[in-house]
């Protein structure tokens, strides 16, 4: 079992930043990644960016590329997600997940949520 514990939401205008941090416990094999979801009112969840824990490759969707930078801290079992110039778009609940790549859904925080205000 791996448990997950996301803070760093929040709310910012347009524009703003915010850095998301995810902190792991458990079980974390080599083999996960780790990412970061979110899900908007009346939508999908979506995966927005992921990292493997083991090489630090990373993916990201386009509609967070150039924008959102995933890193991770292997010492602190920590997972972040800096999101730089925020679009109200991007308001939405965000959920740090891991497991097997690509899906890296196995395991789930309780999700933060975030505000982007035009």
């Amino acid at each position: 079992q791996v448990q997950l514990v996301e803070s760093g939401g929040g709310f910012v205008q347009a524009g703003g930043s915010l850095r998301l941090i995810c902190t792991a416990s458990g079980n974390i094999f080599s083999s996960y990644g780790m990412g970061w979801f979110r899900q908007a009112p009346g939508k999908e969840r979506e995966l927005l960016a992921s990292i493997s824990w083991s090489v630090g490759s990373r993916y990201y969707a386009d509609s967070v590329k150039g924008r959102f930078t995933i890193s991770r801290d292997g010492a602190k079992n920590t997972v972040y997600l800096q999101m730089n110039s925020l679009k109200p778009d991007d308001t939405a609940v965000y959920y740090c997940a891991a497991g097997l790549l690509p899906k890296v859904n196995a395991f789930w925080g309780q999700g933060t949520q975030v505000t982007v205000s035009s």
